[in-house]
């Protein structure tokens, strides 16, 4: 392992107390707040708490590698922040018919699949897929998109285009999942034997 990984790994524990980690953390208390407010009719709270979440999942990675806070508990946290914040969301907005009601669970299950997948507990760096990393794009503008819509007072988006952008997104969710699923199969095949 060359020194410089050899830094990265061992002072790993050392920078969990960062300020990149503690504005990741703003998005576990604003989850709720988030579901919370689209439940109860509060378009303007809904709007900043999501404004506010996006705005930390922006600043969280420059802030870690402009003070060297880069780290994989760093990365775990930033994509657990954002698995939870967007399901709950999702999550009230398909309690309200908004969204199908599929998509929060399949979100937090492509998280967990794409952790477990990883290795990222024993130590390994998170492995992202492009159709992963659009979907992560995809479900905070989904969620986004009638909140937004909603405080500003617009008719368009109309809710069954929502509805109807939720479903393509269930797809897409499935499609990733079933795509790491088979990478996840392929690096796992033990190669036949020369006489067998």
């Amino acid at each position: 392992m060359p020194a410089t990984s050899q830094a990265n790994s061992s002072s790993d524990s050392g920078r969990w107390l960062g300020l990149a980690n503690a504005i990741t953390a703003l998005r576990f208390p604003l989850a709720p707040l988030c579901a919370w407010s689209i439940l109860n009719d509060a378009p303007a709270l809904a709007a900043v708490s999501f404004g506010v979440a996006v705005a930390s999942d922006l600043l969280d990675g420059r802030v870690a590698r402009l003070r060297g806070e880069v780290s994989r508990l760093g990365g775990l946290l930033d994509h657990t922040s954002d698995a939870l914040f967007v399901a709950a969301g999702l999550a009230a907005l398909a309690s309200l018919g908004h969204v199908p009601w599929l998509l929060p669970p399949l979100v937090l299950l492509a998280f967990i699949q794409y952790a477990l997948d990883s290795r990222v507990l024993a130590g390994r760096q998170l492995r992202t897929s492009r159709i992963g990393r659009l979907n992560g794009i995809a479900y905070f503008v989904l969620l986004g998109t009638p909140l937004i819509r909603d405080v500003l007072g617009l008719s368009w988006p109309a809710p069954g285009l929502v509805f109807a952008l939720g479903w393509l997104l269930v797809a897409s969710t499935g499609i990733s999942m079933a795509d790491r699923g088979w990478a996840f199969w392929l690096s796992r095949r033990v190669p036949a034997s020369p006489g067998g």
